[in-house]
């Protein structure tokens, strides 16, 4: 859950050559505005897509986030500066994309014991509920939100007071809280970790990527999702090359990958080929040189809502159309779910201890 304590909209307007810069934070008392931004936030938060890095000893941003952090620079003024370079860097991009940059400060709570009633009626009340008690980590943030073309009816009358109907173009609607960006940057301010989202732009003829190393001036580490599939390619292809069932295999892996996001909101992808091949030395051997050919990180944050939506089932196909889906966890464990194979390779699921069965 998310508490908002602070937050501003900046707005750019490429076509005209201006930008508007507000030098007031929006009205978080206002219902609608402060679900708008908690729900942004939560989106960018939790996203798999998001890559993960530490600033440069060069970053003159990182200095402005720690003044921040302590209260010698104040929200507006960090937004505003934000705004400023990001307004001068992205006029300058060959492909203009009309957006408003969206700043907040909140703190994320963890480990909540809310009502689920409560949860639905007022997420920001359950939050503030909640917060006592809680570990919470605070957070800076700034999302560019690419605006789209939308069509409004314009009511009026006519000279005689009859009324005559228009449709008008609106060239300034924001995306829905749940649309997908691909330009954020989130920045814990307790322990100074990196996690951000950015897309090739083309400045003359050099692509760049104005967060990372423009604004941000960070390492980039590969996301949780890109070291996720990784990790399970990897450990597919190891168990072929050594006959081991495939499908066991990355399940268990992403049974491993879940397990350890409950407990340590991380994972480390050595770790996985040591559990996954648990009795065979050598196909640990391969999966480490696999690993360490493709440059993977020893350690790779993932939370715990991300890794249940990514590891916490496992869904296969056979090439007769049937499709399962089952817990990864079962993969491992013959009381559940069994893969068989006759001499010639046909492979038999046997799904066990079934006490009731529902169509879906």
């Amino acid at each position: 859950m998310l508490r908002i304590s602070h937050s501003i909209l900046h707005a750019f307007d490429f076509q005209s050559g201006s930008s508007y810069l507000s030098q007031h934070e929006l009205d978080l008392e206002e219902r609608q505005v402060r679900s708008y931004v908690a729900r942004r936030m939560r989106n960018i938060s939790s996203s798999p897509e998001s890559k993960h890095g530490e600033f440069s000893e060069q970053s003159a941003f990182a200095d402005a986030v720690r003044q921040y952090a302590v209260g010698q620079l104040g929200f507006v003024e960090i937004s505003q500066q934000v705004g400023e370079y990001l307004w001068e860097e992205l006029r300058r991009c060959d492909d203009l994309e009309e957006c408003d940059l969206l700043m907040a400060d909140f703190t994320d709570t963890r480990e909540m014991k809310v009502d689920s009633k409560e949860v639905q009626e007022d997420p920001d009340a359950a939050a503030a509920a909640a917060f006592d008690g809680s570990s919470a980590d605070r957070y800076l943030a700034a999302v560019l939100l690419p605006r789209k073309q939308a069509f409004v009816h314009d009511l009026g009358s006519d000279a005689g007071g009859a009324p005559e109907n228009e449709i008008l173009r609106q060239d300034s609607t924001l995306p829905n809280p749940t649309q997908k960006v691909d330009s954020y940057v989130l920045v814990n301010l307790g322990t100074m970790e990196i996690d951000f989202l950015d897309k090739p732009r083309v400045v003359g003829t050099e692509e760049r990527l104005v967060i990372p190393d423009g604004l941000l001036q960070c390492t980039a580490q590969a996301s949780s999702r890109e070291v996720v599939e990784s990790v399970e390619r990897i450990v597919e292809d190891v168990a072929e090359q050594y006959g081991v069932n495939p499908v066991e295999a990355v399940a268990q892996a992403k049974a491993y990958v879940a397990s350890n996001a409950d407990r340590d909101e991380s994972f480390s992808p050595e770790d996985v080929g040591q559990a996954v091949f648990e009795d065979r030395p050598d196909l640990q051997e391969r999966y480490q040189e696999a690993t360490r050919e493709e440059s993977l990180p020893e350690e790779v944050p993932i939370r715990r809502g991300v890794a249940n939506r990514m590891a916490r089932n496992h869904k296969i196909k056979t090439d007769t159309g049937i499709e399962i889906t089952f817990p990864s966890e079962y993969a491992a464990d013959s009381n559940y779910i069994e893969f068989t194979a006759d001499d010639q390779g046909n492979v038999s699921i046997i799904i066990k201890n079934v006490g009731k069965i529902e169509n879906k």
